[in-house]
């Protein structure tokens, strides 16, 4: 890596760029950069969503429908594409607790159900049919389970809300609708659930960070429009460390921001262009059980990895 990028990287997460308060904080290093742009094996025409599973393997979808499977160093593992993508392509990917994955099919509205190594579990699939009554949805962005197998989740469309459904995919409850007002959504894009089942929702295009309890009632929202320490622009997704910490993936900030569970910015890393330690409308982040967070940079068809 060249040193020039990665003395900005290192500026730009310590916060001596622009206007971050001067309270020490975590220095990241640009661990590696893998992938580039293609359609064979082990390259990407634009990923945009990542989980990690339990071996710390990278479950990565692209605009071609292909999931493929990496180990954390890019190694290319396996892969499989899911059955229909001419109408659009998926745009989540979240791992269960007994290994299962799941995958937002956006614009089928539904959510598919594979085992690690690729195989449909049909009877697992969840909606189908567009529409606004339960079990119906708009497009679908993301799930999440909780301890107790329920699953939640959310779309975007003419009514962005979240669906909670039980571990046999009975329709539970929902939550949410379009607008700006505390509770409401406007394109819910990523869900992270923590170790009190509390979900938190990347509220993408209101600029925010929404929280709630299994039943729907809000706990708490932070972050406003900007690119400033604390702000967000368009945060695309969300990953807890297990230390205390969630890192937001900003699309349109082309950066990875560290805060506490308070909503605290502690700093950030990245900024707008090609080179090594820069993102491009970056989709995804994960945190490995290393301590290295993993980011999908979307437009420069790649992932770069960081160590905290």
């Amino acid at each position: 890596m060249h040193h020039f990028c990665l003395f900005m990287l290192v500026l730009l997460f310590t916060g001596i760029a622009g206007c971050q308060d001067q309270r020490p904080v975590q220095r990241g290093h640009l661990e590696n950069v893998w992938g580039r742009r293609g359609i064979s094996d082990g390259r990407f025409q634009k990923p945009r969503a990542m989980a990690i599973d339990a071996q710390d393997r990278l479950y990565i979808v692209d605009m071609t429908a292909r999931i493929q499977v990496f180990s954390t160093d890019g190694r290319w593992l396996s892969g499989w594409q899911t059955p229909r993508w001419k109408n659009g392509k998926p745009s989540g990917l979240t791992i269960t607790r007994d290994g299962r994955l799941l995958v937002a099919d956006t614009h089928y509205y539904r959510m598919l159900t594979y085992t690690p190594d690729g195989k449909l579990l049909a009877d697992r699939t969840i909606g189908g049919r567009m529409g606004q009554g339960p079990g119906e949805f708009g497009f679908v962005t993301d799930a999440v389970e909780d301890s107790q197998g329920n699953l939640y989740i959310a779309e975007y469309g003419e009514y962005d809300r979240i669906q909670k459904f039980s571990a046999a995919g009975e329709f539970l409850l929902q939550w949410g609708s379009h607008g700006t007002e505390p509770g409401q959504f406007v394109r819910p894009q990523n869900l992270a659930i923590d170790p009190q089942d509390r979900i938190w929702v990347a509220d993408a295009c209101n600029h925010r960070i929404q929280i709630f309890n299994p039943a729907g009632k809000l706990l708490d929202v932070w972050g406003q429009q900007g690119d400033g320490p604390g702000e967000l622009y368009y945060p695309y997704d969300l990953a807890f460390d297990g230390q205390g910490h969630v890192y937001v993936c900003e699309y349109g900030n082309h950066r990875v921001q560290k805060f506490d569970l308070q909503g605290q910015s502690l700093g950030w890393f990245g900024t707008n262009g090609r080179g090594e330690g820069e993102f491009h409308n970056p989709w995804a982040v994960v945190c490995d059980r290393q301590g290295q967070v993993h980011v999908v940079d979307t437009n420069n068809h790649r992932v770069q990895t960081i160590s905290l």
